[in-house]
């Protein structure tokens, strides 16, 4: 579940299609994807009477989906507005894919920035992690740092 302050997003598990043994990708990625559409269609009237609940109660609204076989499917989800106000570098980022084709508006082009931020947000906060830890060793070894506490650093027993 992911909870932001316009939506609610609910996602479980289905149980993943039963496959012979030699199936093709191409046969399991049909078959997950009929499996997320019979699911879907089943289970509409009772999400949307969930759902209703739900809104009425926690002022957001609802949006569901599920993960079967190693994919995950989003129903309907809310496209919130974003207002930011953004330098001339910047826009000149967004407006640069545009004419490259890849965005049809500034507003798909910062959609697709934030989708490519995404992608990578494991790799770069694991490396911000990293750069952090190194930073606070700088600092424990600085002039204003207290012997006795440099000695009990990490840095101190490298």
């Amino acid at each position: 579940m992911a909870v932001d302050r316009e939506e609610i997003t609910v996602v479980g598990r289905i149980p993943e299609p039963r496959l012979t043994d030699g199936a093709s990708a191409a046969e399991k990625e049909a078959a997950v994807q009929s499996r997320v559409q019979e699911f879907r269609e089943r289970t509409r009237d009772e999400r949307v009477a969930v759902a209703r609940e739900a809104e009425h109660r926690f002022r957001r609204k609802v949006s569901w989906g599920v993960e079967c076989g190693g994919e995950r499917a989003l129903f309907t989800q809310v496209a919130a507005p974003v207002m930011t106000r953004l330098r001339q570098p910047e826009r000149q980022v967004l407006d640069t894919l545009i004419a490259a084709g890849v965005a049809r508006s500034r507003s798909d082009a910062l959609a697709w920035c934030v989708r490519l931020v995404q992608r990578h947000t494991d790799d770069w906060l694991a490396e911000l992690r990293d750069s952090l830890e190194h930073v606070q060793r700088v600092r424990a070894q600085g002039p204003d740092a207290d012997p006795q506490d440099s000695a009990d650093s990490p840095a101190a027993e490298e």
